[in-house]
């Protein structure tokens, strides 16, 4: 047995909730549902982490306007640092926005190895910026975060339901809890996907209208908290 599984186990006792964000495919908004998920819930005091676990295409960093921070604290593991309060772990701290051509048991070691060094004290929420898809990272975050509950985001594309639709039943097969589904993007020409959602047996959770004002905040989590996207994020994520 891998003498990190025990490791991890110890990093996350003192993780109240763990909330990996996840989607079936890219360009749906995850990343930015993630990151100012972490925002909004450090703005109400929680104590709050967010760790980017898409290791081909981190971006959090990017959204957060930490791509010239420090690299963390070395002591015992390594201590994340904070961003707007956030604290904050990624990937990109190693691979420096390089690219990171990894498959097969290289992805699971890696994610192995960021959990078992990083150090996250004490959390009301750790949010789990997931890779898109149904890949070795998914499966991996079932194993070893097994108290997970996740959150999935879609948008009202055909293409992105139907992604979301084989997410939901894997988290089913795996009898993973769902916390519900966020629809992004939303527009007033916007095919209604409510129903379809709630037939598969989760929460529909809301709608975020797509916010044309959004881009010009990334980097600047400020600005970003002031958005129409944060305050109808506000209004659809649960209160865990």
């Amino acid at each position: 047995m891998d003498p990190r599984i025990e490791v991890i186990e110890n990093r996350l006792e003192n993780v109240n909730k763990l909330i990996p964000v996840a989607s079936g495919k890219g360009g749906v908004g995850k990343s930015l549902v993630a990151s100012t998920t972490a925002l909004l819930a450090s703005e109400k005091e929680y104590e709050v982490g967010l760790l980017d676990l898409d290791l081909h295409g981190p971006s959090t960093h990017v959204i957060l306007g930490a791509e010239d921070h420090d690299f963390p604290e070395e002591d015992k593991g390594i201590i994340p640092p904070k961003v707007e309060n956030v604290k904050f772990m990624s990937t990109v701290y190693y691979s420096q926005d390089k690219p990171s051509p990894l498959r097969g048991d290289d992805i699971s070691n890696a994610i192995r190895e960021i959990l078992s060094i990083t150090r996250w004290g004490s959390l009301d929420y750790l949010i789990v910026d997931m890779p898109p898809g149904i890949g070795n990272e998914t499966l991996d975050t079932i194993q070893l975060m097994p108290e997970s509950e996740f959150l999935l985001v879609t948008t009202p594309s055909k293409v992105s339901l139907s992604t979301v639709k084989k997410l939901v039943n894997m988290l089913k097969e795996q009898e993973i809890p769902i916390a519900g589904v966020i629809e992004n993007m939303k527009t007033p020409n916007s095919p209604e996907i409510k129903n379809e959602i709630k037939d598969l047996g989760v929460d529909y959770l809301g709608e975020i209208r797509f916010d044309h004002n959004l881009e010009s905040t990334i980097g600047n989590p400020k600005k970003l908290l002031e958005t129409d996207f944060a305050k109808d994020l506000d209004k659809v994520v649960p209160e865990w």
